[in-house]
Parts: C-alpha cells; sequence; structure tokens
C-alpha cells in the first residue's frame, strides 16, 4: 500500500507543480481546471483515495485515481492475537480484506451558487479491483506473547468495478477547497460502500470578478 500511495501521489503533485507558475496558470484556468485531491473513506471498509482531477469549462470533469480500502477479515478466527510486536504497531500489520482500485471516472459539473464556491460533481466510472483476503487459517500451538497465534495465506482475485462517486466540492479559493462525497463501489465479488471527506489542491476554478 504504502508504496503505491507515495508514487501515485508524488507523481501527481509533480504534475501539479509544473501547471502552477502563474503565467500558465492565468491562461490555463480561464477554461480549465486541474487539481490534486485526496480523502479519507468510511464504510463497510476504511481507506484513503487519491485523484487526479481535470474540469473542462466548470461544466465536465474526468479523473483517475488509486483507492486502498481495509476492513477486519471475515474469516478471522475468534481466538486470533496478533501478538505484542505487531500490537506496537496498532494493527497496521495484521491481516486484512483488502480492496485496491485504479479508477477512471467522468462527471457532470453543476453549480450551486454564482462564485462557484460550492458545486456539485456527479462523478461516474470504472475501476480494476485488486481483491486480497487472509484464507487457510492454521493455529500455532505455544504461540510466544510476542508473536501472532494463527498463520494464513492471502487469496487474491482481479475484477472490474461500477464506482458512483458524487461529490459535494467547496473550492473556497482558486488553489484550496474540500469534499465531502458519498461512494458506492460494486464488482462481481464485493460491494463496497460509505462517506468520504477530503481536500483538493491545485488550480480548481478561475477567479470570479
Amino acid at each position: 500500500m504504502t508504496n503505491n500511495l507515495l508514487i501515485f501521489k508524488r507523481t501527481i503533485i509533480l504534475f501539479f507543480m509544473i501547471l502552477s507558475f502563474n503565467s500558465i496558470k492565468a491562461q490555463f484556468s480561464e477554461n480549465n481546471a486541474i487539481y490534486y485531491s485526496d480523502g479519507l473513506n468510511f464504510g463497510n471498509y476504511f481507506g484513503v483515495d487519491l485523484n487526479l482531477n481535470y474540469v473542462y469549462k466548470e461544466k465536465y470533469s474526468f479523473k483517475i485515481g488509486y483507492i486502498y480500502d481495509m476492513r477486519k477479515p471475515k474469516s478471522r478466527p475468534d481466538d486470533y492475537s496478533s501478538g505484542l510486536a505487531k500490537a506496537l504497531l496498532f494493527g497496521t500489520e495484521n491481516p486484512h480484506d483488502l480492496m485496491e482500485t485504479y479508477q477512471f471516472a467522468l462527471g457532470k459539473i453543476y453549480n450551486l451558487n454564482e462564485n462557484g464556491t460550492i458545486r456539485f460533481n456527479l462523478s461516474l466510472g470504472l475501476g480494476y479491483t485488486i481483491i486480497k483476503e487472509p484464507e487457510n487459517w492454521q493455529k500455532i500451538e505455544n504461540a510466544s506473547l510476542i508473536g501472532e497465534n494463527y498463520t494464513w495465506d492471502y487469496k487474491r482475485q482481479n475484477t472490474i468495478s461500477l464506482i458512483i462517486n458524487p461529490k459535494i466540492e467547496f473550492p473556497f479559493t482558486t488553489v484550496y477547497g474540500v469534499t465531502i462525497s458519498p461512494m458506492v463501489q460494486i464488482n462481481k465479488d464485493r460491494t463496497y460502500f460509505g462517506i468520504g471527506v477530503g481536500q483538493m489542491i491545485g488550480i480548481l476554478r478561475k477567479r470570479k470578478n
């Protein structure tokens, strides 16, 4: 997870920095907006999403992104213990049900006020989803307090997801804003539903007189 998130985030931040020079921004932002967004997702999974967004004439949107969600494994034995070593890492290294999705989406923008500081982005897209879930739990007899008391294997599946992700966006300034975004991610194996809160950084909208 860490490597994928860092690579994606560094790439789109670098792209944003190139477009952020004032001479380029003044000309580009008249009909175009391009920005980085990220957020936390809360629902039947918990996770993060990172996106590169493009908006044309404050009417049409396009985004590419990466979503990482996790939850407590449905198959985990009731008496599973991570041991003291992993407990010190606050459970981040424990086995989880995982969903990673690489997505692209199209949307329609509706401005909800004259200044463009509140807008509705109706977004619909597809994603390539990787599902990883632990299975084959084997109990370790006489396990120590430091280590785990079970071993397991990860089962991996790949599938295509439909992603419904309308957003209420608040571009308070031309370069920074926040978002609230319900999300439903549907595929033949799993369904995610929840709500996200996040931020936007970049060229968000043209300056209003």
